[in-house]
């Protein structure tokens, strides 16, 4: 299956966009779809075999997940990979004269419609544009 791709050039050099995109103080502030969902915690361990884990829920409490993965490659400020329920996501932070294009590739699961996935991904990008830029 081929992977999806989502991505957003941020106006903003790339070490904040690093920092914002991997610290749990700034994670639980973007990580989420949709306004009615909120991230209310997040775990970061930046290295290889090291865990990352998001809290992804409803704001009306109704529903909620642990989105885990562990690294699996680092570049530092550059790019990172790791792998998750089987599938494996890389994230790229592209220098471009003080923006950065951030470029996240996915593996997709089966359960939903490929477009519905994309468009998951890419709100929560999105998400993460809007906080990082006005931050």
């Amino acid at each position: 299956m081929n992977k999806i791709t989502v991505l957003a050039t941020i106006k903003a050099d790339r070490k904040k966009v690093w920092d914002y995109y991997t610290l749990p103080e700034h994670i639980t502030q973007w990580n989420f779809a949709d306004p009615s969902w909120h991230c209310p915690k997040a775990e970061n361990y930046m290295k290889i075999g090291g865990r990352y884990c998001a809290r992804m829920e409803a704001r009306d409490g109704s529903f909620g997940f642990d989105f885990e993965a562990f690294y699996t490659e680092i570049i530092d400020g550059e790019q990172f990979s790791y792998g998750f329920g089987g599938r494996t996501a890389t994230v790229q932070f592209n220098d471009l004269n003080g923006e950065t294009e951030l470029i996240v590739c996915f593996d997709p699961e089966d359960q939903n419609p490929i477009e519905m996935q994309e468009a998951g991904w890419q709100s929560i990008l999105n998400n993460f544009k809007a906080y990082t830029e006005h931050n």
